[in-house]
């Protein structure tokens, strides 16, 4: 799956990818209005509204980028008729031959993180039947529990042919609180990159591997660094936008090839139409927004690569 990535990569000139994480406060009023005068305003009534949000987004963005990052906690907390939206979401951006990188943060051991991988990545068995889930091409994975954790998603990851993106230094603000401790004179983050790449040295399809690392855009210095311990990780790198990232602050994060690395915007997209720069979109039009603040993202991140070259 990662070569796949780098082919749509190369295909669309487009390092970048879509959080489709819909809070409330991001769906314009006339998508709320409709749905819930047909479904009330419950929560098959909110999980319609995100539906029917993502999949303007989706509409109008997929032909500019390779993928999408939806967030699973935007989903899970409308419960079940959320969690049924997070698959339509899942399944349509298959439809348009989208990446799907599943953004659940999953971490745990034995049986446990068999059945989140299986759940996310691979198939369960139903009866004398065998069925896919989420069926998701990557799933982001918390390193904590170490590779009692992490080796069942691999083992997945190994068998059909997806991905994981591991979290090693992550965008917020209070990530340093454990992330950036020493630890026999090297911060932990350094630590757990050297495991992703060893981690990944048993699973590379073509110059890179299918185990890469979330390094968030907002700690420039700290990805320059992680970019040398893991050549050959993929760098999902959140915080674009938004959270202060720009893509002057990114060339460190891909490699001399000018791949290694994919970006991604959440509400920076998404909810673009809320922005002064494309308010003359209005709430009407917030997927054209979206697609403007797509292209300008991408226009963004070639003008810095072709800066450091």
């Amino acid at each position: 799956m990662i070569q796949k990535l780098v082919d749509k990569i190369k295909k669309t000139h487009a390092p970048i990818c879509v959080g489709l994480d819909p809070m409330p406060e991001y769906i314009p009023q006339h998508l709320l209005k409709q749905a819930f005068s047909e479904y009330g305003e419950t929560l098959a009534g909110m999980a319609e509204a995100i539906w029917q949000y993502n999949k303007a987004i989706i509409d109008a963005v997929y032909d500019l980028i390779p993928s999408v990052k939806p967030q699973i906690a935007m989903y899970e907390q409308f419960g079940v008729e959320g969690i049924k939206t997070f698959q339509k979401t899942i399944d349509y951006c298959h439809e348009k031959d989208l990446i799907v990188i599943g953004d659940v943060k999953r971490g745990d051991i034995g049986s446990t993180s068999a059945a989140y991988a299986a759940g996310h990545l691979g198939k369960v068995k139903v009866g004398s039947q065998i069925c896919t889930a989420f069926d998701e091409d990557f799933a982001t994975v918390n390193p904590y529990l170490g590779t009692d954790g992490v080796q069942p998603f691999l083992d997945v990851c190994k068998q059909e042919k997806k991905g994981i993106f591991v979290l090693v230094k992550t965008s917020n603000p209070s990530s340093g609180e454990f992330q950036d401790r020493i630890i026999d004179g090297r911060p932990l983050y350094e630590w757990v990159g050297e495991k992703v790449a060893q981690w990944g040295e048993a699973y590379m399809e073509g110059a890179y591997s299918c185990v890469g690392a979330v390094v968030g855009a907002t700690y420039p210095e700290m990805g320059k660094i992680l970019r040398k311990i893991m050549p050959k990780s993929f760098l999902l790198v959140p915080g674009y936008g938004a959270q202060g990232g720009k893509g002057s602050d990114l060339a460190h994060f891909f490699n001399s090839d000018g791949l290694g690395a994919i970006v991604n915007s959440s509400r920076g997209i998404i909810a673009a139409y809320r922005q002064e720069v494309y308010q003359k979109y209005g709430s009407e039009r917030f997927a054209e927004a979206a697609r403007a603040a797509t292209e300008a993202m991408i226009q963004d991140i070639d003008g810095a690569l072709r800066a450091a070259k």
